[in-house]
């Protein structure tokens, strides 16, 4: 069993940064994509950065070249930076590990907030 929590979240004022950490208990290393999802208020969940576990990123184009999707296997763990944030990045935050053989994992999610 994999257990996914976030940290990282907050307020942050438009062209900030933050960090989002994701810490897994149980096995990551071996084969699952880790993403990093949000959910804004009244808008679907959506996809914002995906990494393999052979390390090829994606990200969505409304984020390309201001978030950078990292993993360290060796501690379980995966890291979202957020750099020039937008008010429009405001959401809940949800870390996901996927296995192609159907195991899907998520944490309960942080906000974060991009207001002035």
């Amino acid at each position: 069993q994999v257990q996914l929590v976030e940290s990282g979240g907050g307020l942050v004022q438009p062209g900030g940064s933050l960090r989002l950490s994701c810490a897994a208990s149980g096995i990551i290393r071996s084969g699952y994509t880790m993403n990093w999802y949000r959910q804004a208020p009244g808008k679907q969940r959506e996809l914002v950065a995906a990494i393999t576990s052979g390390g090829s990123t994606n990200y969505v184009d409304s984020v390309k070249g201001r978030f950078t999707v990292s993993r360290d296997n060796a501690n379980n763990a995966v890291y979202l930076q957020m750099n020039s944030l937008k008010p429009e990045d405001t959401a809940v935050y949800y870390c996901n590990a996927y296995h192609s053989v159907g195991l899907d994992y998520w944490g309960k999610g942080t906000l974060v907030t991009v207001s002035s």
